[in-house]
């Protein structure tokens, strides 16, 4: 008998808010991973940009220079080259920007939601990975 009324105080219901929040929760959490791998990609593309800057400035400017466009690779002028890798590098970090403010924005988030399910269920639900 005293087993079952402790079973019963261990469980606690589910409703629909609940599952709700649960769900939110984990779109949060699979969100949450594709920002990191994407910032993760980024930085790589802004280290690869940084370093093309470096020998851009050791190049010689009376020389052309073969500079990758999508997936191919093209000769123009130094100074053109120049510009079109400042252009790069500035979307590059605007776009880093975005990613970092929505990761912050999804963590945010989660926080919130961890208090409001753990305050409800305690031991009995895992939002850690």
């Amino acid at each position: 008998m005293r087993m079952a009324q402790e079973e019963r105080d261990d469980s606690t219901e589910v409703t629909w808010e609940d599952q709700q929040r649960i769900n939110t929760f984990s779109k949060l959490n699979t969100r949450l991973r594709a920002i990191e791998e994407r910032i993760e990609a980024l930085k790589v593309e802004k280290e690869a940009l940084d370093d093309i800057s470096m020998e851009l400035e050791l190049a010689d400017e009376d020389q052309p220079v073969l500079y990758k466009v999508g997936e191919a690779f093209i000769h123009m002028p130094h100074s053109r080259a120049v510009k079109r890798l400042e252009k790069d590098l500035s979307g590059v970090n605007d776009e880093l920007t975005k990613y970092t403010s929505n990761a912050e924005e999804c963590e945010k988030t989660m926080k919130e939601l961890k208090v409001t399910l753990y305050a409800k269920f305690g031991s009995a639900i895992n939002l850690d990975e």
